[in-house]
């Protein structure tokens, strides 16, 4: 049946919110995964008052943007709203600025009082005199990088392959107190998906992963440690490729800033 000029008529452009709100599931789900199926699609087609397959096609028309996808040849959807394009060159690049106001959009559609944080969301060291707010928007911005970085490594560790939960972390290569606010803190780019051993190990300079993305060990984390715990939890990954995410591949500049300010050698 063909559409006719009163249906075109009747359709609901696109708002810059609903906008912003389709760019955070955008960057939180797998692209391939995308569909008017999936569950995060369906909830927030209903927060907004729009048919799944509207949200699902919104989502493909900000993929055709993503100059990572387009580099594997995933073009997302071929045509688009100039909305999209105007959303993408606003915060593409800027994650501190999307990560908290596409999360305070979705409160509003969720008529919350409060954003909901994971649980697992790590304490951050906030400078000495930062108020409520930076400290409220600190940990919004943290919960916004672990969901996104975890959902790009499929919620496994990259190292280990271990696929609990509450055991990953959302690690920083470039620490949140030596990231710049507006590229790095937020930029799941500058994140690897780590089992809390391996986070903590990382942490302290005890591993890195190199610009090639091979996971190298400090001679004093050899030296510290029994043979065979050694053995057992790290040599068995020395020299390998860390498993890397479907997007957001990490950035080698902070891998080498790691390598190089962080890891003891």
């Amino acid at each position: 049946m063909k559409t006719t000029h009163s249906q075109i008529r009747k359709r609901r452009i696109w708002s810059r919110e609903e906008t912003i709100v389709a760019f955070n599931l955008y960057c939180k789900l797998p692209f391939n995964k995308v569909n008017r199926f999936h569950p995060e699609v369906i909830k927030l087609a209903n927060q907004i008052g729009r048919p799944s397959s509207s949200v699902g096609m919104k989502i493909g028309n900000i993929g055709r943007l993503d100059p990572e996808l387009q580099k594997k040849g995933i073009t997302g959807l071929p045509h688009g709203a100039l909305m999209e394009t105007e959303v993408w060159e606003e915060f593409n690049g800027d994650w501190d600025s999307l990560a908290y106001e596409s999360e305070r959009l979705l409160r509003k559609y969720n008529k919350e009082q409060e954003i909901v944080l994971d649980e697992e969301v790590e304490d951050i060291p906030l400078p000495i005199g930062a108020d409520k707010t930076q400290a409220k928007k600190a940990r919004v911005n943290q919960n916004f990088f672990r969901v996104v970085v975890l959902s790009a490594y499929d919620n496994k560790c990259c190292v280990s392959g271990i696929d609990a939960t509450r055991l990953l972390i959302a690690s920083h290569i470039k620490p949140w107190k030596d990231s710049d606010p507006k590229t790095e803190r937020t930029n799941p780019r500058n994140g690897l998906c780590l089992c809390s051993l391996y986070d903590k190990a990382f942490d302290v300079g005890l591993m890195t992963i190199d610009s090639s993305y091979r996971i190298v060990l400090s001679k004093s984390l050899k030296d510290a440690l029994p043979h065979d715990v050694v053995h057992d939890f790290f040599l068995r990954y020395e020299g390998k490729f860390i498993a890397l995410p479907q997007r957001f591949k990490p950035l080698k500049e902070s891998l080498v800033w790691h390598n190089e300010r962080v890891f003891i050698a």
